[in-house]
């Protein structure tokens, strides 16, 4: 053990605290463009432009040439790394990190024909009004371009096997037990569904963006202009960047949007759980063959071995991102009157949450796409024990008229595992006319499967509308 000083690794995936930023940040890269510190100290930057725009559009300050609001916007789009780094060593120093960014656009504009509008960045504004809706723009800007990409393709690729298996007889489980027949691609249609609608719920959420001062209240900004209609400026401002206009505010947006766009991802995640479950079963019983690749490794001891890990590995992933949106959506709610700070320190975690739910999103499709139906199982254990069929004897019986059918079948077949050939032998001996008993023996497993064929159908048109 060093008793001397702590020796300082350089940052890389190896030294990385968190898994995210090291052992998978290959697969979550494409996150930093929207929601790393560089990402957010852009976006501010961004939002700082875009209201100087707005304050000329609505006549407040002198209008700006086409030109100069085309170099506004430039700021923040060709915000280089260094730039970034010199707000976070501001930030040292004054402990503020709005504060710092601001002092860094200003020398920005230091030296331009911008110059004489200095004094207005800014101008009549508090930290949150900045935040709320730079925050609220990672989140949008994350989900539509990285994570939904990502869910539509797990929602694509579950359509497809759909359509290939809808008519592959297979054993549907009730408790775990043997019940009645089914088909693979309706039980695989019925997660693409779910998934579907919950998807559907995510691209049209709206969130909303406040810009009504340090109290909610427009007090700087009335005080400076009077004249101004500043809930109209604040609506239009909002409104152009894409959301709703929260006009009664203390010193925050209230997080009641953002907390019901969270709980959409838990949704999410939590039919995805439930989906590497009930695969995870299927390989076990080996109704899915997993493809084997060459060089890999499935136990350190046990060479024959095929692990399921992607599923595993997106199950394990979904639950620490569904810990953090269960919190998030209960903490952000939250707030001592005009406003605390314990929000800050949670909302960063946005991508966090976000890098958990992605890992989550490819491992399955990583799963998916190494995945096929092994029908030759799949028929021998449907066709294991023909007593799944007697739901279908009884209702038959029901309308035959038989008395009481249901504790007759019960009698005869509770607890016992009947194949073809007993089976046979079973109907012939049941008090109901020929008739009855040659339309029982039509019956099996393979057939019994009601209108699983069709729901497939319905169920992939929908989705495709």
């Amino acid at each position: 053990m060093n008793k001397g000083k702590p020796i300082v690794f350089p940052f890389d995936e190896l030294t990385a605290i968190s898994p995210l930023d090291g052992r998978y940040r290959n697969r979550t890269n494409e996150l930093a463009t929207y929601v790393s510190e560089y990402s957010l100290i852009k976006t501010r930057i961004e939002i700082e432009a875009k209201y100087l725009i707005a304050l000329s559009d609505f006549g407040v300050i002198r209008k700006l040439t086409h030109g100069e609001k085309e170099s506004l916007l430039s700021f923040s789009e060709n915000l280089t790394h260094e730039m970034a780094s010199e707000v976070k060593k501001l930030e040292e120093e004054t402990r503020h990190d709005v504060k710092a960014m601001e002092r860094v656009f200003r020398k920005q504009i230091s030296g331009t024909s911008l110059e004489d509008l200095l004094e207005m960045i800014h101008f009549g504004l508090t930290s949150e009004d900045v935040n709320n809706l730079s925050y609220r723009l990672l989140l949008y800007r994350a989900t539509q371009e990285v994570c939904v990409p990502n869910l539509s393709k797990i929602v694509d690729d579950l359509v497809s096997k759909s359509k290939e298996y809808k008519n592959l007889s297979m054993l549907a489980r009730t408790h775990g037990q043997p019940a009645v027949g089914t088909t693979l691609g309706k039980e695989l249609v019925v997660f693409a569904t779910r998934l579907n609608n919950q998807l559907l719920k995510l691209k049209a959420q709206k969130l909303t963006g406040k810009l009504t001062g340090a109290v909610g209240n427009f007090n700087a900004l009335v005080v400076s202009y009077p004249d101004v209609d500043w809930i109209e400026f604040s609506k239009k401002f909002v409104e152009s960047l894409g959301f709703v206009p929260n006009i009664i505010t203390t010193q925050i947006n209230s997080y009641d949007d953002v907390a019901e766009y969270l709980q959409i991802y838990l949704r999410i995640n939590n039919i995805l759980i439930g989906l590497n479950q009930d695969i995870w079963r299927y390989i076990s019983d080996g109704w899915f063959i997993q493809e084997a690749k060459q060089g890999e490794v499935g136990s350190s001891t046990m060479p024959q071995k095929v692990n399921p890990i992607d599923f595993e590995n997106s199950e394990g992933n979904l639950g620490l991102a569904n810990s953090i949106l269960e919190f998030m959506s209960r903490k952000l709610m939250v707030s001592r009157l005009q406003r605390d700070l314990s929000d800050s320190t949670v909302i960063r975690n946005v991508g966090t949450v976000l890098g958990f739910c992605l890992m989550g999103y490819k491992s399955t499709l990583t799963g998916l796409s190494r995945i096929k139906a092994n029908s030759e199982q799949i028929d021998k254990d449907l066709n294991k024990d023909w007593a799944i069929l007697t739901e279908g004897v009884q209702t038959i019986l029901r309308k035959a008229g038989v008395s009481d059918p249901y504790s007759l079948i019960a009698g005869l077949s509770r607890g016992s595992h009947i194949d073809s050939v007993s089976w046979k032998k079973w109907i012939e001996g049941l008090p109901i006319e020929k008739a009855y008993k040659d339309s029982i023996q039509k019956l099996s497993p393979n057939s019994y499967i009601g209108l699983a064929v069709s729901l497939t159908d319905e169920a992939v048109k929908n989705i495709q509308k």
